[in-house]
């Protein structure tokens, strides 16, 4: 970092730019060699025999470069690309589309060789008298320029012309960065002489406008318009007609890669623009493959998010099927559980009656066979009674004469053999049963003595 720094510091005291961010620019496009830095910067500001001319030439310079590319075409060296640095001064920069707020973003395009200048995209400078500079053009007013430029144009030459975009320079300098090609700017001098031949037999000749509308995005714009005028001023044009070729570059600046000042023939403007399209195309075709890798890195970002989300409702679905299965069964294990003690609870209430029954019968017996009394010894007035089970069993005992039927009744039940009460005592012959409206008659009112055989029949 502080080497980076001290070659900064070092830039800065060789060549007298006070603009850190431009020299950055400058020493990245170089890959940081200060040598070749320094080198490219003296040799690209030094003035030249082409028809382009410095700013710092003195007005004679440039009145003779002017009258001589007048009187005959000058071969010069073919400039290489960002051929002149030009920074504005404060008063344009502060009036542009805010470059000291970075209210523009352009992002970075220029890369090796590629030199970049601040530029008031369409601010005025200050007015005389050290007035600010004038208000912004609203996009509206801009793109209304750029469309009656248009429409006069193709009303004056037809529509052989290069196909100028209808809309303010920096929409124009937008579509060119998204369709990475170089912007073709064309400024518009009505008055001047050599406007009329230089668009009717240079801009509109059928070898020029198809190769600029293939290789470039073209914007045009008359300098009696405020956006025209504005751009003039940036790019300082000197001499009409005035072309230029520029790309976006970073920091809110553009990079000037060519500027064709007086008139051209279709073959010239050609050789240029081809010059400046094979020396830029290693810089279009980076940021093409560059937005490609990003469009390729964005869109495995969104399948891997894709993937991810799908993953994560997947997860979610199996933990939501889970719970509910685990939900499920719980719900059965309770409803499993809830019957087991109901019928554990049944099991425990009937074994409770049971015993409970059992015992009220045990005493039931008891209480009646206490009720009996003790058996009577053989007499002429005791009654011999023989009781059948319907389980084949025979049960033999002696009572009074004088006894009740219920008496036998209440010996059948202390005797336990029977598992239900409801029954009755028969006897065969006659067969009569002794129901419960004849057990109050004694055996010998019934015809029982001296003895009888009866059967237990179940109800």
């Amino acid at each position: 970092m502080v080497d980076v720094a001290d070659k900064l510091a070092y830039f800065q005291a060789i060549t007298g730019l006070e603009d850190p961010d431009l020299c950055t620019e400058i020493l990245q496009a170089h890959g940081w060699d200060l040598e070749l830095a320094i080198s490219s910067f003296t040799s690209s500001t030094q003035p030249s025999a082409s028809s382009t001319v410095s700013d710092s030439d003195p007005p004679d310079s440039r009145a003779r470069t002017d009258s001589a590319s007048a009187s005959g075409p000058i071969t010069a060296p073919a400039p290489g690309l960002a051929w002149r640095l030009v920074t504005l001064p404060i008063s344009v920069i502060s009036g542009s589309l805010g470059l000291i707020s970075g209210a523009v973003g352009l992002g970075l395009w220029a890369a090796g060789g590629v030199l970049s200048y601040s530029l008031g995209m369409i601010g005025l400078d200050s007015g005389q008298g050290g007035e600010s500079s004038a208000g912004l053009v609203s996009v509206s007013a801009a793109a209304s320029e750029a469309m009656d430029f248009v429409a006069a144009f193709e009303r004056e030459y037809g529509t052989r012309g290069p196909n100028f975009v209808g809309e303010g320079f920096m929409d124009a300098l937008q579509r060119s960065r998204n369709a990475f090609k170089l912007l073709f700017v064309y400024l518009h001098s009505p008055d001047h002489p050599d406007s009329p031949v230089f668009c009717e037999r240079t801009l509109c000749s059928e070898a020029l406008a198809p190769f600029v509308n293939e290789n470039f995005v073209a914007w045009g714009g008359s300098i009696r318009a405020s956006e025209g005028f504005k751009m003039s001023n940036s790019l300082k044009a000197s001499r009409f007609p005035f072309c230029a070729v520029v790309m976006p570059a970073t920091n809110q600046r553009i990079a000037l890669l060519q500027q064709v000042e007086g008139p051209k023939s279709p073959e010239e403007m050609l050789t240029i623009l081809q010059r400046v399209l094979e020396e830029s195309a290693p810089v279009l075709v980076a940021a093409r493959l560059d937005a490609e890798e990003r469009r390729n890195n964005m869109r495995l970002r969104e399948e891997q998010d894709a993937a991810y989300r799908a993953a994560l409702e997947a997860d979610q679905a199996r933990e939501h099927q889970r719970r509910e299965e685990q939900e499920r069964l719980e719900r059965e294990a309770a409803e499993a559980e809830r019957k087991r003690k109901e019928e554990e609870e049944a099991r425990e209430r009937a074994a409770r009656e049971a015993a409970e029954k059992e015992a009220a019968r045990a005493r039931m017996r008891q209480e009646k066979a206490l009720s009996l009394g003790d058996e009577p010894e053989k007499g002429p007035n005791v009654t011999q009674v023989l009781v059948r089970f319907p389980t084949g069993e025979r049960k033999e005992r002696r009572f009074h004469s004088t006894a009740p039927i219920q008496a036998v009744y209440d010996y059948v039940d202390s005797l336990g053999c029977l598992e239900v009460e409801n029954y009755n005592l028969v006897s065969n012959f006659p067969r009569v049963t002794y129901g419960t409206e004849k057990r109050s008659l004694t055996l010998k009112e019934a015809g029982l003595h001296p003895q009888a055989s009866l059967f237990v029949e179940l109800n």
